[in-house]
């Protein structure tokens, strides 16, 4: 099962990922810009997902839409103690990607 650990370490394995507070909770970011926070009431996590690949991926059991209008723009939650572990680093970079600035995105392949 997964941790906070080791979400973290895959967040900040991403080029130019840091880590900074947001509302009491971990919250990652790359330019300035969040693509993922860890809840640390619930074993989930918060990705900012483009909204096709949010809709494509979610399955209403591990990964969903954040109610309302975040939702709809794209925040995803994952809860993680269900979340197949080889996963978390795609899904951790599709969220990266979506909010990187493009030249970052372009020469990292």
């Amino acid at each position: 099962m997964l941790t906070h650990d080791d979400i973290r370490r895959v967040a900040l394995a991403l080029p130019e990922a840091y880590e900074a507070a947001h509302f009491d909770i971990p919250s990652f970011r790359v330019n300035g810009k969040i693509f993922c926070t860890i809840h640390l009431d619930r074993p989930r996590i918060m990705l900012k997902l483009d909204r096709e690949d949010q809709l494509n991926l979610s399955d209403g059991e591990v990964i969903e839409p954040v109610p309302g209008k975040w939702g709809e723009h794209g925040s995803t939650f994952v809860w993680f103690e269900k979340l197949a572990p080889e996963r978390l680093p795609g899904l951790m970079r599709m969220a990266w990607a979506n909010v990187a600035p493009k030249r970052l995105v372009r020469a990292t392949g």
